[in-house]
């Protein structure tokens, strides 16, 4: 029971006091409070992992404060003294969460052993809010970076849906982050300290899909040498994410329909009816409406998993996130390969955000990697991008139709595809070297 922070609530004081020497001759840190508001004060203040309560106090019921607690820290566990006569009220607090009751008159004989107990489980708990902490910051909504307004959106839309264990589809290109958000929504959500199981359904053949997703038994296929379990009941009361659901086969959608309508399925080989709790986030890049209109998809299937979609923008249409996200990367990638890398140049920015990011953020992502393991400068310069990078980017991206941005856009391919060098560029463009220089300065490529 060692580093064990107790909160005393009484507003007997010479009776708090000696019981707060008690513990503390066994070692732990003892805070003291005669009244509810002041325990909730304290409680706000410091690390506390068990509160000994008065159930009457000058400005409340100790009974009543058990709930208040458990809702606020649950983390705390709380033993409740109460006088002769009134054990219900122990009882009462019990059922709003307390971990034990003490009747006043016994308790000095019975605390020690008590808090020993409580302690256990008080510090088990903690270690284990800790672990869910560090999760949800990991894999929160906090880590979806930008501020495009389409994004925030879509961010406010997940984040109300992860409250609740309803289906959610989401929609979008490779590489917009979906299995992002599919994260966040499951650690914020209920099922957040159960596991969270991802499965690419364009990964595996047919036939192995089905034995990964709903498990087989013994002997039902060649190499099938033990039962195994699938990863339905590896996600139980929890969630599993399939993405790329567009690619399954229309056989394996109809056994998936069952479980999503009714939780049971059969493993592969296998005549035993078996039953999951699971949440089902899946993710596409392909239109289902229009594959289930022509006979790819299923229908119901499509419908079953649309309850709750969530269509992911493009980086193309969150331009103003490039640089953001660029920066994130830039950090992330110089302290993984200890480089000196700490910022970008005008040109290499304004180089991204011309760019149309047909593989989305995984794309950015992989090219500020390359660009950082080949930069030994502290700014990353245009000349270090791929060669090729821009060059074949015809699409009209920034919105501009006019001579002179399309007359910048192609400065800037030639520029990149000779990695910065000027004469070269001249040449290709056919213009004098003062001209370009000229150019260059007048569109700010520099």
């Amino acid at each position: 029971m060692n580093n064990t922070n107790i909160l005393i609530i009484d507003d007997e004081e010479n009776l708090r006091k000696l019981l707060a020497r008690v513990i503390e001759l066994e070692g732990h840190r003892v805070y003291q409070a005669a009244t509810i508001h002041e325990g909730m004060r304290l409680l706000a203040k410091e690390n506390v992992h068990i509160v000994v309560s008065d159930v009457k106090l000058p400005d409340g019921n100790g009974v009543d404060l058990v709930s208040r607690i458990k809702q606020e820290y649950p983390a705390i566990e709380i033993i409740v003294l109460t006088a002769y006569g009134t054990i219900q009220d122990g009882v009462k607090a019990i059922k709003n969460g307390a971990f034990d009751y003490l009747t006043k008159g016994e308790h000095q004989e019975k605390i020690l052993p008590l808090l020993s107990k409580a302690a256990e489980k008080a510090l088990l708990q903690h270690k284990i809010y800790i672990l869910e902490s560090k999760l949800q910051n990991r894999f929160g909504f906090e880590n979806i970076l930008g501020e495009n307004k389409m994004l925030l959106e879509r961010v406010a839309l997940a984040r109300k849906v992860a409250a609740t264990s309803t289906t959610v589809l989401l929609l979008g290109e490779t590489g917009t982050g979906k299995e992002v958000f599919a994260q966040a929504i499951h650690y914020e959500g209920p099922r957040k300290t159960k596991p969270f199981i991802a499965v690419n359904c364009s990964a595996f053949p047919k036939d192995l899909l089905e034995s990964e997703l709903f498990g087989h038994a013994e002997g039902a296929f060649t190499g099938a040498t033990k039962s195994k379990k699938g990863y339905l009941e590896e996600a139980h009361e929890g969630t599993l994410f399939l993405d790329e659901i567009g690619e399954m086969n229309i056989d394996l959608q109809a056994k998936l329909l069952r479980v999503l309508e009714s939780g049971e399925f059969y493993r592969v080989g296998e005549s035993k009816v078996r039953h999951v709790n699971v949440r089902f986030i899946a993710a596409t890049n392909r239109n289902l409406e229009k594959e289930s209109e022509a006979g790819n998809f299923r229908q119901d299937l499509f419908y079953r998993l649309s309850v709750f979609a969530i269509s992911l923008p493009s980086l193309r249409e969150r331009k103003d996130d490039i640089k953001t996200l660029a920066d994130y990367f830039i950090n992330q990638f110089a302290r993984k390969t200890n480089k000196p890398v700490a910022m970008m140049s005008p040109a290499f920015l304004n180089a991204l955000q011309q760019h149309a990011w047909k593989g989305n953020i995984r794309e950015l992502k992989n090219i500020i990697e390359r660009c950082v393991i080949l930069n030994d400068q502290p700014v990353l310069e245009a000349d270090v991008l791929p060669y090729d990078f821009n060059l074949h980017d015809d699409t009209l991206t920034d919105g501009n139709f006019d001579l002179a941005s399309a007359e910048k856009r192609h400065i800037q391919k030639i520029l990149a595809y000779t990695k910065g060098n000027k004469t070269q560029t001249a040449k290709l463009l056919s213009i004098g070297l003062t001209t370009l220089y000229q150019k260059i300065k007048d569109y700010n490529l520099s």
